[in-house]
């Protein structure tokens, strides 16, 4: 090799390099790790979860390595933007708020959500138990029976998880009906209702049915209907408006696993029922 065509190689090399490393970067996703079962931490450390084995699939069809980071929720937004992470994947539903600050990938879940209360009290006996009503395209009802529900739950204590649909909600059908009392974690609420010290809590129904098969929770049960769509909507990836080219790497990615049964398969293991996108 003479000089001329060993200094057009370096030259090469070193403009390529930058290029390289982009590509072998990891991406990084922040997870709260403590929303089982779609994203908890074992004992040892380690996260695991629906969200966990989703993104290890999307990353894996990809062609990028990934990195998992455990972030407290009520800072995830904040630390994306501060580009301490590259993605949120942590049951955020995609909402009209979160879209003035975030992008969203294409949806992977939806949402249902649901009170619990203890047995012996007289919530237990709310109407619409077995209901799942649509705030889209059943508002009428759906809005019926939170009335009705809301007879029951006046002078009460909700309990919700911060910065949430669920908080959400239960400012929009319940403020000035219930106390509403805001929790860091879904397990501080849990707690606290086992414990007496609110009358009711309201979460994602995955999350609660995970919750109420645990000893330290017995006596919990679900009571009144079930309540998809509106402010519960469905879950994306949460990303930076300006990763572009991510979102629509994680888009293809995710149309791909949905096509192919992979979001079906994840959905039944982890809640035993399917929560995929259908349209």
């Amino acid at each position: 090799m003479n000089l001329r065509t060993a200094l057009t190689a370096a030259l090469l090399a070193a403009a390529l390099c930058p290029m390289a490393r982009a590509q072998t970067q990891p991406v990084r996703l922040a997870t709260e790790g403590a929303y089982a079962p779609w994203n908890f931490t074992l004992p040892g450390g380690k996260l695991d979860g629906f969200e966990i084995d989703l993104a290890q699939d999307l990353c894996r069809r990809m062609g990028v390595k990934y990195e998992l980071i455990a972030q407290d929720w009520d800072g995830i937004i904040p630390g994306l933007t501060a580009k301490k992470y590259d993605g949120i994947i942590d049951g955020m539903s995609i909402t009209p708020k979160r879209l003035e600050v975030i992008a969203f990938s294409a949806p992977y879940a939806v949402n249902t959500d649901g009170i619990a209360v203890m047995e012996g009290t007289k919530l237990v006996n709310m109407p619409g138990s077995g209901e799942t009503l649509s705030l889209d395209t059943q508002l009428p009802a759906a809005q019926a029976r939170i009335a009705e529900m809301a007879k029951f739950l006046k002078g009460k204590v909700i309990g919700v998880q911060g910065s949430t649909t669920a908080s959400t909600f239960v400012d929009k059908y319940f403020k000035g009906i219930a106390e509403i009392r805001e929790y860091k974690t879904v397990e501080q609420h849990n707690m606290d209702l086992v414990a007496g010290r609110i009358d009711a809590v309201l979460c994602n129904i995955t999350v609660l049915a995970e919750a109420l098969a645990k000893p330290e929770n017995k006596g919990a049960k679900f009571s009144g209907a079930f309540f998809s769509g509106g402010e519960f909507g469905k879950d994306g990836i949460g990303l930076r408006k300006e990763d572009v080219a991510l979102k629509a790497k994680f888009d293809d990615a995710i149309a791909a696993a949905l096509k192919d049964g992979t979001l079906k398969r994840l959905s039944l293991k982890w809640f035993k029922v399917d929560i995929s996108p259908k349209g």
